[in-house]
């Protein structure tokens, strides 16, 4: 069975086309900054969004329209499956990553659940077989059920942090048996909604016990994915503990953990804590905490997580050029963390949705290559630091000054002159080199 059987193999014909099925500027063999565009982008899709989402709001029922939306139970789980392979064949994208409970329905007990997982998991493995698509990260729903009402690892409850470790060392074998290239930690529940019946430290004391047991359990089953956790600063929880990039990378510090965790940054989750998904990536970037990213934007007049398919060719060229700056991804990739809008029902729509994703990206990959071939902002800022490249400036950089011999400088200067840093200049540059 075809489940997009109006949609064929989508392919690369460049600016000029008018075909919506087809990329405009993703080409994936092409070479960008020494790298094919594939190697360097990564792209996933996001099977919640794609394949279990429905469409549905706070103030509405589901309106997608889905080939597979008849079926029911593990017969749905099955033909989900299927249907999903299809796309990333036809889409051509080469990663994909899901959430134990996107892909299989809970049993009575965990291990029932356990039990309908491994038959969609085998399911999955025999058509990864026959398909170059890879898994780029597998993770566990640790938010839906209403046992996790007051958190996972940083439950009050010890029978719900046992449920917890349990199914992410179920999790953690899903992950080597198929392959996953990273394995993600997103802690929906993890925070609080009141300090008047909280014990902070106890929680963040268990959400550290929780993460060694897992880096303990992936050492001892041979799992060698790299681990990231995904900050989110609110929704569903009112203070999440990972509430941006610099709490998350303390946090890790903090409990000895940073040598064993990265970050996979959320375009969405950044604007909601208050930031530029730029400033969230550089941030990892700088130390050394850069590991993958869900590509997504939000609406700035809504104050909630939209999960919109990115677009902004603006904020996406600046992303790209923190990756540029990172060397790349690694192991991590760009995930597609976005849905279509409740009023782009039809099946087709997850095909332009993706497409317009995907071009995005690659229009912004190949504008970093021409600010990085001029050095455009290389030159900004050496020009505006250029008092630290010699004389006091420098001996503050090299560690030769102290107190004294800053005051002594100093002391007798009539008149410190500052430069302008002429941002409208620059940014009026930089819309040169997108448009």
């Amino acid at each position: 069975m075809s489940y997009f059987a109006n949609v064929g193999k989508i392919q690369f014909e460049g600016k000029q086309s008018d075909n919506p099925l087809a990329f405009k500027h993703y080409n994936p063999d092409e070479i960008v900054l020494g790298k094919r565009m594939e190697d360097y982008l990564r792209f996933a899709c996001a099977y919640w969004h794609t394949f279990t989402g429905e469409g549905a709001d706070p103030f509405g029922v589901g309106t997608a329209v889905r080939p597979w939306s008849g079926a029911s139970g593990i017969d749905l789980a099955k033909k989900r499956v299927e249907a999903s392979f299809e796309f990333y064949e036809k889409l051509g994208i080469p990663y994909f990553c899901f959430h134990d409970r996107d892909i299989a329905p809970e049993g009575a007990t965990l291990r029932e659940t356990n039990r309908i997982l491994d038959e969609i998991v085998s399911m999955i493995k025999d058509y990864m077989k026959t398909s170059n698509v890879k898994l780029l990260w597998n993770t566990a729903n640790m938010f839906t059920n209403p046992r996790f009402v007051h958190g996972a690892a940083t439950s009050n409850n010890a029978e719900v942090f046992a449920y917890a470790a349990a199914q992410v060392k179920k999790g953690l074998e899903v992950g080597k048996e198929l392959g996953s290239e990273n394995y993600v930690f997103w802690g929906g529940r993890e925070g609080y909604e009141t300090l008047l019946n909280t014990d902070l430290k106890l929680e963040l004391d268990n959400l550290a016990r929780f993460f060694h047991m897992a880096i303990n359990y992936a050492k001892e089953i041979g799992y060698t994915g790299q681990f990231l956790i995904e900050p989110k600063p609110k929704e569903p929880s009112k203070h999440q503990y990972d509430f941006d990039a610099a709490t998350t990378i303390a946090f890790l510090q903090s409990y000895g953990l940073k040598d064993h965790f990265k970050l996979n940054i959320e375009a969405n989750h950044a604007t909601l804590a208050g930031h530029t998904f730029e400033h969230e990536l550089r941030v990892s970037r700088i130390n050394g905490m850069l590991g993958s990213i869900d590509a997504n934007q939000g609406d700035l007049l809504l104050g909630w997580d939209t999960d919109e398919f990115p677009t902004d060719l603006y904020a996406v060229t600046l992303a790209m050029y923190e990756i540029v700056e990172n060397g790349g991804l690694g192991s991590g990739g760009v995930n597609f963390d976005a849905k279509v809008r409740r009023t782009s029902f039809e099946p087709e729509d997850l095909f332009y949705a993706h497409i317009a994703g995907m071009d995005t990206f690659a229009r912004g990959l190949k504008t970093v290559a021409k600010l990085k071939e001029d050095g455009f902002f290389e030159k900004i800022v050496d020009d505006r630091y250029a008092s630290f490249k010699s004389g006091i400036g420098l001996d503050i950089v090299n560690g030769k000054a102290d107190f004294k011999s800053l005051q002594a400088y100093i002391i007798d200067k009539d008149n410190i002159v500052n430069r302008s840093g002429r941002l409208e200049l620059i940014k009026g540059a930089l819309n040169e080199y997108i448009f």
